[in-house]
């Protein structure tokens, strides 16, 4: 142990050689991510699959999803959880974007800069700090920094912020650490690291390339 705290430099350097080196590169338009990200609430990554893909194959356009009531979107998200509480959020969310925006799609935030960009996200119904970053950052090629259950567990082990920093708290904090060009690295690697190494109840401290210089190893 040592309180001599990683930066997130060392950090990337050091996991980069386990995990290797990834790439920014967009999976969904911007509308789309938002959508996922909002199925990804409270539930995984591969329910969130299920349940998306299902909602495009039975409602293809997002212009049909609005109008459609909300028991059948409900059907089609079944496997995302919570199907009830999101099938409404995802009208909500179109129907202001529609309001606010005159048609269906956010591109146009890829011109806005990153505080804009937040900022109108995070007016849209149900969208908090995480599924605003994740949008900017996946989508847009933004340097947000998406703070997930496992990047909040890593960084207060890692000492990148403190033990009682809430994950909503978490992302300025670690947005001003960070340069933004090393953001989307970081994200991706905590998050890989927070999945395979550093888990939950029994990290393996032992397998870990930065447990010599981790306030939190147990090694």
């Amino acid at each position: 142990m040592t309180d001599d705290h990683l930066s997130p430099q060392e950090i990337i350097q050091e996991l980069s050689a386990i995990y290797g080196t990834f790439k920014q590169e967009p999976r969904y338009n911007a509308l789309d991510e938002l959508i996922f990200t909002v199925l990804t609430q409270h539930t995984s990554d591969l329910n969130a699959e299920k349940a998306f893909d299902r909602l495009r194959q039975t409602i293809p356009t997002w212009e049909e999803v609005m109008v459609t009531d909300q028991q059948t979107i409900a059907a089609a998200i079944y496997h995302g959880g919570m199907s009830n509480q999101k099938s409404k959020r995802i009208k909500d969310i179109l129907a202001d974007i529609l309001q606010r925006h005159g048609k269906l799609e956010i591109e146009f935030l890829r011109e806005y800069s990153i505080e804009e960009a937040r900022t109108w996200l995070m007016d849209l119904p149900g969208v908090g700090p995480k599924t605003a970053a994740v949008v900017m950052a996946f989508a847009l090629g933004m340097p947000a920094f998406p703070v997930d259950t496992h990047i909040h567990r890593v960084s207060k082990r890692l000492g990148l912020i403190e033990e009682k920093t809430t994950a909503d708290a978490a992302h300025p904090i670690l947005e001003s650490k960070v340069a933004p060009d090393l953001r989307f690295q970081l994200h991706m690697q905590l998050i890989t690291h927070g999945r395979q190494i550093c888990k939950a109840r029994r990290p393996l401290c032992a397998d870990c390339p930065l447990s010599s210089r981790c306030p939190s190893s147990t090694v």
